[in-house]
């Protein structure tokens, strides 16, 4: 989540980099989280099918 301490590192990234890029970025630090997240439910739940079929 942003916080107000990342707003001017985020205005100096969109002056020198471009908007579509730090959209990118941003986008993409967001969904690594719910990548990890999903992941580990996935993990979980072969887990639980292995030990259903014994």
């Amino acid at each position: 989540m942003i916080t107000t301490g990342d707003i001017p590192m985020w205005i100096h990234l969109t002056g020198n980099f471009g908007f579509p890029i730090v959209i990118t970025v941003y986008l993409f630090v967001r969904f690594e989280k719910k990548i990890e997240k999903l992941e580990i439910v996935i993990l979980q739940l072969s887990e639980v099918i292995k030990n259903w079929n014994k």
